[in-house]
């Protein structure tokens, strides 16, 4: 089973994602949002398979109100990948594994 990923909050957004050296990949999810939830486990996998490649973070979209507006974050799950920071690609709704890979590997230099 992959780990839980680090969650980000607003106060560690401008240091962890803006003026991250790495592109930084945050799956937008909800308590209670079952998407989220099927969605977890392959974006964890994915996190261990691109170490070092990409930092991935989880966001709580309940309690991080003020980035999804910063950023037009309209539903969840979304995935945005960022990079020099700029969204660089992003995903909304489930996704499998594959289609995930396919819309942020080429962001990724995989």
């Amino acid at each position: 089973m992959a780990e839980a990923l680090p969650e980000l909050t607003s106060e560690r957004f401008e240091e962890e994602v803006l003026h991250s050296a790495l592109p930084v990949l945050i799956d937008f999810t909800a308590e209670w949002c079952a998407p989220c939830k099927m969605l977890d486990p392959l974006v964890a996998e994915l996190a261990a398979e691109w170490t070092g490649k990409v930092k991935v973070f989880q966001m709580d979209a309940d309690k991080n109100a003020d980035i999804l507006a910063r950023w037009r974050i309209m539903g969840v799950p979304t995935l945005a990948l960022f990079k020099e920071g700029k969204i660089v690609a992003r995903m909304t709704g489930y996704k499998p594994k594959k289609g995930i890979i396919k819309k942020f590997g080429k962001h990724l230099s995989l």
